[in-house]
């Protein structure tokens, strides 16, 4: 039961995508950040806020690339009022076609 436990943990980590575009995020009110320039600089202001504290050891990874690195950027980036867009924050419903997302 514990290796499937830790199973579990080991490919969630690995289902995690990079999303630092804007087109993966939107607004808590569905709007997404690259089709309005006025959210668009909100999302890029949010983002260099964002960056540094993802580096941190604290919190993320210095490693980009990491999956604890996309975790906090995410989580910063949602008490920024950013939002991943539902199917495209993870590989998986690439693979299943969106089957997940009903």
């Amino acid at each position: 039961m514990r290796m499937m436990l830790a199973l579990g943990a080991i490919l969630s980590f690995a289902c995690v995508s990079a999303g630092e575009a804007p087109s993966n995020y939107q607004s808590y009110q569905g709007i997404r950040a690259d089709s309005d320039p006025v959210l668009l600089a909100r999302y890029d202001r949010a983002l260099q806020y964002c960056e540094p504290e993802a580096y941190s050891w604290s919190r993320g990874s210095p490693d980009p690339n990491s999956s604890m690195y996309i975790l906090a950027l995410r989580a910063c980036l949602y008490r920024h009022s950013f939002v991943d867009r539902g199917v495209h924050a993870y590989p998986t419903t690439a693979v299943f076609q969106h089957f997940l997302d009903r």
